[in-house]
């Protein structure tokens, strides 16, 4: 697929909307950096940033392309990871200047949230140069920051310009290339949840949308080998579907194609892992594996021969006191979010129980645990380093709470009313 043509967005789509996206550029190809000459337009006073690993992929050669136009350059040296939070916010937008007209950004999820954030809080444009084919994020409106101990994801704005050099990609750890082949093996969750939620709450859902997301999914898992080979023609087409799917994501105004349960799980043992100490998963790997969690939750509702009589409820001092434990000193926002929401005080029953046969058609579309487990064994991800890291107590709460954590409807919820006995 040409994605510049995609960039032209869809219009009269029989959902009833027009689909749009910002992105101006998208060049995936070897040698793409030096495409960065040709793309600067009129900007004048560019801040580039980075951190000290992504800078060393191309960071010199970005310099030379930018020349007198580099206002300033910020990279970034964490002790340990770099956390997308309001202390880097603060770091990349003291760099920000009266006269700064674009920011570039080397690095693949943080730098390109921070550039994200960033670039929308001050109004400007920016261009991402992706380091590694990590995460799909790349094209996506969305900026997920972690600030007052939250995970949250921002809607902002899309790059107006990404570069996926094949040459730099083809070298990234081969974690963060597994990275983003969970990450997109993720969306048969995601999709499956985005469709159940369109039948039990009513919510807004695009075929063509689905569609493009899900044959991009498809294709991408077609090859797996290629991709753990770091043959450049598989590699080219992971960053060509991480970029697609973010379109998808832009397209519909938000990360329903893209993120669901599987993602809710992820941004648990994150969020969870920073507040307490732990260790915590790339992001997509989480995503790899949660999406194997939630095929088997999907498996395990579907063995009911009929709607429950009866669900599950949780009385409000017990519900506050395992999301303390779990959350910690992150409890209050989560809390709070939940309380906005209303989705405790929402009847299973009248969501459920006349449309259980629908339900359990809908849960089948998404391939079994052992099938998922299959295809991210193809890549090099095995699952036992998942529980071994986390254990299946943390794996359980996770189930249970992780669903607290967004405002989005997910089978974590479903799950939830139909088996959880405190």
């Amino acid at each position: 697929m040409d994605i510049n043509e995609l960039l032209k967005g869809v219009h009269d789509c029989p959902c009833g909307r027009d689909h749009s996206c910002a992105i101006r550029y998208v060049s995936v190809r070897p040698g793409a950096v030096e495409d960065l000459a040709g793309i600067l337009d009129g900007f004048r006073h560019i801040v580039l940033t980075a951190d000290e690993n992504t800078y060393a992929t191309c960071g010199r050669r970005v310099e030379e392309i930018l020349g007198e136009r580099m206002e300033g350059k910020l990279v970034f040296r964490p002790e340990g990871l770099l956390i997308p939070n309001e202390e880097a916010i603060e770091k990349l937008s003291a760099a920000v200047t009266g006269k700064t007209d674009l920011i570039v950004g080397i690095g693949s999820g943080v730098i390109n949230d921070l550039c994200k954030y960033v670039s929308f809080t001050h109004d400007l444009p920016y261009y991402i140069i992706a380091t590694a084919p990590s995460m799909d994020g790349y094209a996506s409106v969305g900026a997920a920051m972690i600030t007052g101990n939250m995970k949250t994801t921002f809607n902002a704005r899309v790059p107006a310009a990404i570069i996926g050099d094949v040459d730099i990609l083809k070298q990234a750890p081969m974690r963060m290339i597994q990275s983003g082949f969970g990450d997109i093996i993720g969306k048969y969750s995601a999709l499956n949840d985005w469709k159940l939620a369109a039948l039990v709450n009513g919510e807004y859902f695009c075929d063509y949308v689905y569609d493009l997301t899900y044959d991009t999914m498809v294709k991408t898992r077609d090859l797996a080998q290629g991709v753990r080979n770091r043959e450049e023609g598989a590699i080219q087409a992971l960053m060509e579907a991480l970029v697609i799917v973010g379109v998808a994501m832009a397209f519909v105004g938000n990360s329903r194609p893209a993120s669901g349960s599987e993602h809710h799980l992820s941004h648990y043992f994150e969020i969870t892992g920073i507040v307490k100490g732990r260790e915590y998963l790339l992001h997509g790997i989480d995503v790899a594996y949660s999406t194997i969690v939630t095929a088997g939750l999907r498996e395990e509702l579907r063995k009911l021969p009929r709607a429950p009589e009866h669900y599950a409820s949780m009385e409000r001092g017990d519900w506050e006191k395992q999301i303390r434990a779990s959350y910690g000193y992150a409890a209050d926002g989560v809390i709070a979010l939940q309380d906005k929401v209303g989705w405790y005080a929402k009847d299973p029953a009248a969501m459920y129980g006349d449309k259980w046969a629908e339900i359990c058609r809908i849960l089948a579309e998404v391939p079994s645990a052992k099938e998922i487990r299959d295809c991210l064994a193809t890549v090099g991800l095995d699952d036992a380093e998942f529980t071994a890291l986390y254990g299946a107590d943390t794996i359980q709460d996770a189930v249970w709470f992780a669903k607290d954590l967004k405002d989005r409807y997910t089978v974590l919820w479903l799950y939830f009313s139909c088996f959880y006995r405190g």
